[in-house]
């Protein structure tokens, strides 16, 4: 009897591991949080109007996000301006804010305490970027941490 509940449940896992595969690009962007640590205020519609934008999604205790935050800030001083947002996700403030001010990040930074939206837009791990499209749709996932070179080649590229 329990060998058959593990079947079943194990096929419902895998039906919706894989219902789920790749559904992303492509799908509406969710909206991005009002809670902001630091930046200016900023909407996914203002973001992405008439062009495509980065949705980055990190977390101060996340050691990779700090491999990659230089690379973030340099991005969001050239070529990337006015073209990111950085979430933070499931975080503490004190860790968040410590973590934007040894960075230095001027770009807009928002917070995502319970990791709401970042469960909405179906992440699974930090760092995560999205690449969100003119009209609002997800185009790109990147996981991991990325350069400057890679963040304008998705850019580019959404």
């Amino acid at each position: 009897m329990l060998f058959v509940l593990a079947a079943v449940i194990a096929g419902v896992l895998l039906a919706v591991g894989l219902s789920s595969a790749g559904t992303k690009q492509g799908r509406r962007a969710p909206g991005l949080p009002r809670e902001r640590i630091a930046g200016a205020p900023t909407t996914l519609a203002a973001l992405t109007r008439g062009r495509s934008a980065i949705v980055l999604f990190w977390a101060s205790w996340c050691e990779p996000c700090q491999r990659e935050a230089a690379a973030v800030e340099r991005f969001a001083r050239g070529p990337g301006a006015g073209r990111i947002v950085t979430v933070d996700w499931s975080d503490s403030l004190p860790g968040a804010r410590a973590f934007v001010r040894r960075y230095g990040w001027t770009m807009p930074v928002l917070r995502d305490p319970e990791g709401a939206v970042g469960y909405a837009y179906g992440l699974t791990g930090l760092p995560t970027t999205f690449v969100v499209d003119s009209s609002g749709h997800i185009a790109d996932e990147l996981r991991g941490p990325q350069t400057e070179t890679s963040l304008m080649q998705a850019l580019q590229s959404g």
